[in-house]
């Protein structure tokens, strides 16, 4: 059976691959999301993926799906976790295990008109990383230093950018 430290193995080889093979300037990120008919569930597409995006019950979903305030928190994870990853690779940090928890407060009283002082985005982010491993406190220390340099979806949400957007009629 493989293990973590094995994978990471794998994983470095496949970075320096990458690197030594990278092109310059930006790679392109594309997302379709559709409002699916009579229970609006959101059908996001994403290269060959699909995943659904719903409301909770209370909210006239059906709870097919996380909503998107909680995907946000599970995309901090996935990039947090993916990130540790790499740099683990990268700087030969072992690792048995690792986990990431992510925990983040969304108010929708936000959207009523007389609550213009509560925040209409997820806020409160934190995370917890669980890892087992065999390396010394200062190396986990380096290891959290880079991913939280680099970490794109982290940084993304500690210094925002502004998004355009327009309406196209169909």
């Amino acid at each position: 059976m493989s293990t973590l430290r094995e994978y990471l193995k794998q994983k470095r080889a496949a970075l320096l691959e990458r690197r030594a093979a990278a092109s310059d300037g930006p790679v392109p990120l594309h997302a379709t999301v559709t409002a699916e008919g009579r229970s609006g569930v959101r059908r996001i597409r994403i290269r060959e993926h699909q995943i659904l995006s719903d409301s909770r019950a209370d909210f006239a979903g059906y709870d097919l799906g996380p909503g998107s305030p909680e995907l946000q928190a599970g995309v901090l994870g996935s990039c947090v976790t993916h990130i540790f990853l790499i740099k683990a690779a990268e700087l030969e940090v072992p690792l048995d295990s690792l986990s990431v928890d992510v925990r983040a407060e969304y108010d929708p009283r936000a959207q009523l008109p007389d609550n213009q002082d509560v925040p209409v985005y997820p806020q409160n982010f934190r995370y917890e990383v669980r890892i087992d491993s065999p390396a010394s406190d200062e190396d986990l220390a380096r290891l959290h230093t880079e991913v939280e340099r680099v970490c794109p979806i982290l940084n993304l949400i500690r210094n925002p950018q502004e998004i355009k957007g327009e309406i196209v009629r169909v």
